[in-house]
């Protein structure tokens, strides 16, 4: 029986991980580090002790990843303030369908606390979940499970009696290490062979989460 959903927010809840793909792209160019796709898209959710070794294992030990990296907060900061933020479709009618359901919501994060509050507080969506942390409050952050640990500590239930909400690789291993149910809904990419080993399911959108909570209702 599920007893609760832990959405990741960038991508899943907001559309923001284009940005920050584009942002990481031009601050690491700007520090003479131009990264490819590939490069930019694996730092999504990413812990920043295993992003900066992976990036100074591609660029060597002259690539300032924190640096970069506020340079890339800058961006997007300045990003937002321009275009504002924006719900991913179907987000407040999947949080009202899940609460109808008697089931509780959190959110597990790699953005700091306060950003991550103050943006769910603008969407006026940050009152329809149980709990909000993020991977900064934790000793490891994604790939790594502490948040999603600390997620379902938070609110009463066990991992494996929870669904996991992501979008990016780094996301799905955290969610899958801590044991919940991970399910995809791909934002910027699609999710591999090797990924797909690790699903309970992938949707194209938050409606297809209820789908699946749905039908398990009905095997139950």
């Amino acid at each position: 029986m599920i007893k609760a959903v832990i959405f990741d927010m960038d991508g899943v809840l907001i559309d923001t991980e284009k940005y920050y793909f584009t942002c990481w792209k031009q601050a690491s160019a700007e520090a003479g580090f131009p990264f490819t796709d590939e490069q930019a898209l694996s730092l999504r959710s990413s812990d920043a002790k295993v992003a900066e070794k992976r990036m100074k294992e591609i660029f060597g030990k002259g690539f300032d990843y924190y640096a970069i990296r506020e340079r890339r907060r800058q961006l997007v900061k300045e990003t937002l303030e321009k275009r504002g933020l924006e719900k991913k479709p179907e987000v407040e009618e999947t949080l009202v369908y899940l609460r109808k359901k008697g089931i509780k919501t959190a959110v597990a994060t790699a953005t700091p606390l306060d950003l991550t509050r103050e943006h769910l507080s603008r969407l006026g969506i940050l009152e329809l979940f149980d709990s909000v942390v993020s991977a900064k409050e934790v000793e490891h952050g994604k790939p790594a499970p502490d948040v999603y640990l600390y997620a379902c500590e938070q609110i009463g239930e066990k991992p494996e009696e929870c669904i996991a909400v992501e979008d990016s690789p780094n996301g799905i291993m955290s969610a899958y290490r801590a044991g919940l149910k991970p399910i995809m809904v791909p934002d910027l990419t699609q999710p591999d062979k090797e990924l797909e080993l690790l699903l309970f399911g992938c949707v194209k959108s938050l409606a297809g989460v209820c789908q699946i909570i749905d039908n398990l209702g009905k095997e139950a």
